[in-house]
């Protein structure tokens, strides 16, 4: 299935992309589209069973009308850091022995096509696509990787934005570089674990302006979705709704020669993962 959340934001409605791309209404069926409802295998049922017959569920007018994050009421956002390959080699890191951790405050979570914010001072934005995957089941100390991949209620498309110099350059964590508001657009669907057959064969791109920067795949990364959540599970207890993002691809701004083409006010970036949908926000001053 894929679930997203429509309207304007604060006050966002579940919905259903049918299998003939008509938005249907769930609001009858489920209050939202958030970790209760993918914990709920009762609830879950019956929208499955909808989707089956949409007919039955009530169109939507989708002229002109926003997509909000897919997952509403988030946990939290944990983000793995240098987990693709040639990601790693384009900033000359070393390959992580160990996942490379750090969070993202749910409110830096925006709609797919809402604006990016460049925050006050910045001259580093950078752009980052990403596979997210959505807990749909607690998961403490898992035992394998294949387990793990049990407690994933589905896939979304992510874009980590971040700025480079509060990253790197302003002391302290990553975190500083990570948080701005505006930085984490999801969406726009939450596509169910059950039609992605293989969260490590997706491709990913990223233009800025209508030129590809990033054209990567998930069979990239260093630590799969399986043993990323496998390996979480010892650290903190997941949550259903909680998101994690998987790591980028090369590509980005900082990898790029000088002068490094750092986003600013006016720019257009688009995003995509191969069945998870597209994404695009035009970037404005804070």
């Amino acid at each position: 299935m894929k679930l997203l959340r429509v309207g304007t934001a604060g006050a966002e409605r579940p919905a259903l992309l049918d299998r003939n791309g008509t938005l249907r209404d769930l609001s009858g069926l489920v209050t939202d589209i958030d970790g209760d409802l993918l914990a709920d295998a009762s609830a879950l049922a019956r929208v499955r069973e909808a989707a089956q017959t949409p007919e039955v569920l009530p169109p939507i007018d989708a002229d002109g009308l926003r997509i909000g994050p897919p997952v509403a009421r988030i946990g939290k956002i944990v983000c793995i850091g240098l987990n693709y390959h040639d990601h790693a080699a384009e900033t000359g890191a070393a390959i992580p022995q160990e996942p490379i951790l750090f969070l993202k405050a749910p409110d830096t979570v925006v709609g797919p096509e809402d604006a990016v914010l460049v925050p006050r001072g910045s001259r580093k934005t950078d752009w980052e696509v990403e596979l997210a995957v959505v807990i749909g089941r607690t998961a403490r100390y898992l035992e394998s990787a294949e387990e793990a991949l049990g407690h994933v209620a589905g896939y979304a498309t992510a874009h980590d934005v971040s700025e480079r110099e509060f990253q790197l350059e302003r002391g302290g964590t990553w975190d500083k570089g990570k948080n701005c508001e505006t930085f984490n657009p999801l969406g726009p669907w939450l596509v169910t674990a059950d039609e992605v057959l293989d969260p490590q064969a997706l491709p990913l791109k990223l233009w800025v302006n209508g030129e590809l920067k990033q054209d990567g795949t998930t069979a990239d990364q260093i630590f799969p979705v399986g043993e990323v959540v496998r390996y979480l599970s010892h650290f903190m207890t997941l949550y259903p709704g909680d998101v994690i993002n998987t790591g980028t691809p090369a590509g980005v701004a900082m990898g790029h020669p000088e002068p490094k083409p750092y986003l600013r006010a006016g720019d257009v970036v688009e995003l995509e993962i191969e069945g998870l949908g597209r994404q695009r926000q035009e970037l404005k001053d804070a």
